[in-house]
């Protein structure tokens, strides 16, 4: 008899035993009995009958960081770039987590990695480069409803990186200096062009000034023949006079010139300037 009763104390302190379970702060526990969904139990002690019911998920409520790996994503435009995020989830139903879906964390990462190539795909490179706020608001947005239907809620979710991939980088590359050496070309042929307009300018000046001084000598010339031929009507001996000097210097001329060897004088300087003008000698 004492036997058994020793076995029966025994027997009892391992079900307490078994059946006494404490919940750490931060998760709770989701006991079965016989394989159906019985209850949760919440931080602190609890206690269970062990055989018939049965811890099966041990949940934690805390905040859960999601890194969704990062992926190629192909723009509007046919541009491809790089982008990963990461994602700050919450358990807010743990009967809908551990029995609404298989993995939840799984799930959540796919389901961010589609969303994002679906926003992105909306855009094309400039804007996906830029709109970085954009696509935060529209993913969360996304993922929210299916995220409720989980028992999670989206607390954030954040871009973490957004680039070109290589090859597309090197062509942006390539294309700024194409653009940076086409500007330089438009401007140095500006500059040319600026200098060419400014030189013809310059030219039209000076043939306009030159014109404007041939103009003045002209009237000069002009003034001066005017002059002579008054002076002629009244007296020859001015016109002889200026006839001859004038005759004289052309003379000297060729004398000192290399390719003169002879100069030919007439016999009477003054008949000779005479006839010229028309006077009586």
């Amino acid at each position: 008899m004492t036997e058994l009763m020793l076995a029966l104390i025994v027997l009892v302190v391992i079900a307490i035993w078994k059946g006494l379970r404490i919940v750490p702060q931060g998760e709770e526990w989701v006991v079965e009995r016989l394989g159906r969904f019985n209850r949760v139990l919440m931080p602190g002690l609890n206690l269970i009958i062990p055989f018939i019911y049965e811890v099966r998920y041990k949940v934690t409520t805390k905040d859960i960081i999601l890194d969704v790996p990062q992926q190629e994503v192909i723009t509007r435009d046919n541009a491809v770039i790089l982008a990963n995020a990461v994602s700050f989830i919450k358990v807010s139903n743990i009967e809908r987590s551990v029995y609404g879906i298989e993995d939840f964390r799984e799930a959540m990462r796919n389901m961010v990695q589609t969303s994002l190539r679906s926003i992105i795909g909306g855009m094309d490179l400039n804007q996906a480069l830029t709109s970085r706020d954009r696509i935060k608001a529209e993913l969360k947005e996304a993922i929210a409803d299916e995220a409720l239907d989980w028992g999670l809620t989206v607390k954030s979710v954040e871009i973490q990186d957004i680039k070109p991939s290589p090859n597309m980088q090197q062509a942006m590359e390539m294309q700024a200096s194409a653009e940076r050496e086409r500007v330089a070309l438009v401007t140095r042929s500006e500059g040319e062009k600026q200098a060419i307009i400014l030189n013809a300018e310059a030219r039209l000046e000076a043939a306009r000034k030159d014109a404007e001084g041939q103009m003045v000598a002209a009237q000069a010339s002009a003034e001066a023949i005017r002059l002579i031929a008054e002076a002629v009507k009244e007296n020859n001996s001015s016109a002889t006079f200026l006839l001859g000097d004038r005759y004289i210097q052309a003379l000297q001329r060729m004398g000192e010139s290399e390719n003169s060897k002879i100069v030919a004088l007439p016999g009477d300087i003054v008949s000779a300037i005479r006839a010229i003008v028309g006077g009586k000698g």
